[in-house]
């Protein structure tokens, strides 16, 4: 579990399509390193993208705690909205559970991803957290 903030080298959101060997993973970025990691061996997606959202939001520059995800795999097939969310969730429970604040979630069949291949976009955040001048010592304690 990670306990400090963990900053990205770049505080800007990045889609990577899958396959991303793992070996070529950014150590600048564990927390987007680790759901890509855990998403593919959960999934084996034929899609996958994993882009930091934290820059969007009223956290310290190259935090990791905000993500959206779309995954694209046959083992969504006969599930669910809900289902397959919550076997996304499942997968980072341990990332939930530490840093990541929120994960946006798209999970699609390939024949839904063959009729709609996009990945919809993050409204702007409203700063919930701004004021709040605790904040930075709650990401660096992990909650």
């Amino acid at each position: 579990m990670f306990h400090a903030i963990l900053r990205c080298s770049r505080p800007v959101s990045s889609s990577l399509s899958f396959p991303r060997p793992l070996s070529r993973m950014d150590p600048q970025r564990p927390v987007e390193g680790a759901i890509r990691a855990k998403l593919s061996a959960a999934f084996k997606p034929t899609h996958l993208e994993v882009n930091n959202e934290s820059h969007m939001h009223a956290v310290p520059p190259g935090s990791e705690s905000h993500f959206r995800v779309l995954v694209v795999s046959s083992l969504f097939e006969g599930a669910s909205l809900l289902q397959r969310h919550r076997l996304v969730n499942e997968a980072l429970k341990a990332e939930l559970s530490g840093c990541v604040h929120a994960l946006a979630i798209q999970a699609k069949t390939p024949e839904q991803w063959g009729i709609d291949p996009a990945l919809a976009k993050s409204p702007p955040c409203l700063g919930g957290s701004r004021g709040d001048p605790t904040m930075e010592d709650k990401l660096k304690a992990g909650r």
